[in-house]
């Protein structure tokens, strides 16, 4: 796959993605904000964890999580899904459609929400984690008085790649928009990639050079040239590339590169 096909596929990702951190319900004095607090429902799983559903444009629903001092945005879906749908390749649902308008379902949980029956829950994946409503005036309470705050994630995969030994390399890049142009490059075998000091990027028409401390990824506009390693300018390493989106389970349950990490999703704590 080329660099610019390599972009494409990563950006897809997160497309239709809004980053406004003002929740719609704001300060909760004008007249449109008391509406559209009246129109939000928090959940919560009795032990200290929140998921908010508030009233989004485009999709509908946004979804914010956090506890009784914090929340933050969960990433909306890209275009195709609701916006109780939201990323988690942390949780694989084998029975979902793997191409549902374009998008990989088995990758993606919900906040399964009904106002009608007052139903709450959150699916992780195959497993189902029930949750109850919080009663308006608490709810209000909790709205008014957390602290909102931006996603947690910093950096998401961009491309990867594997040589004949089975080491990966994988490229991040920065999960916020202002940060797009910041990357950084894992190397090693599975469960034990080590973050490598990054030296320079170069980035045009012909394709991408990261160079770290130990040696130079290089990824190519044309398919004909293969993807290579090279170290210390002169040992050379052909790389096969290994598809993002297919391979979004493994990248973050098996590389060791998000070991540990929070997504912002209610799947966080479960």
């Amino acid at each position: 796959m080329s660099a610019r096909r390599l972009m494409t596929a990563a950006l897809a990702l997160l497309s239709g993605t809004s980053w406004a951190i003002e929740p719609p319900w704001g300060k909760a004095e004008s007249l449109g904000e008391l509406r559209a607090l009246e129109k939000t429902a928090v959940c919560t799983d009795g032990k200290g964890h929140y998921v908010v559903i508030a009233p989004e444009e485009k999709k509908g629903e946004q979804l914010f999580y956090g506890d009784a001092k914090t929340l933050v945005q969960v990433a909306p879906p890209p275009w195709g899904l609701n916006g109780k749908n939201f990323l988690e390749p942390r949780f694989f649902n084998k029975t979902a459609n793997e191409n549902f308008r374009g998008i990989d379902y088995r990758v993606y949980s919900e906040v399964e929400y009904d106002a009608e029956k007052k139903t709450c829950a959150v699916r992780c994946g195959t497993r189902t984690i029930p949750f109850s409503l919080v009663e308006p005036e608490k709810a209000t309470a909790l709205l008014k008085g957390a602290k909102l705050e931006p996603n947690p994630q910093k950096f998401v995969p961009y491309a990867l790649l594997r040589d004949s030994a089975g080491n990966y390399y994988l490229v991040e890049r920065g999960f916020a928009p202002e940060d797009e142009k910041r990357f950084q490059v894992h190397v090693g075998p599975k469960g034990s990639l080590k973050r490598q000091e990054m030296k320079d990027i170069v980035s045009d028409s012909e394709g991408q050079i990261f160079s770290t401390k130990k040696g130079e990824l290089r990824l190519v506009v044309d398919r004909a040239i293969a993807p290579m390693w090279i170290e210390g300018g002169k040992k050379k390493m052909e790389l096969r590339t290994v598809p993002i989106t297919e391979n979004l389970q493994m990248i973050y349950n098996e590389l060791g590169v998000y070991s540990g990490a929070r997504l912002g999703t209610p799947c966080d704590d479960q």
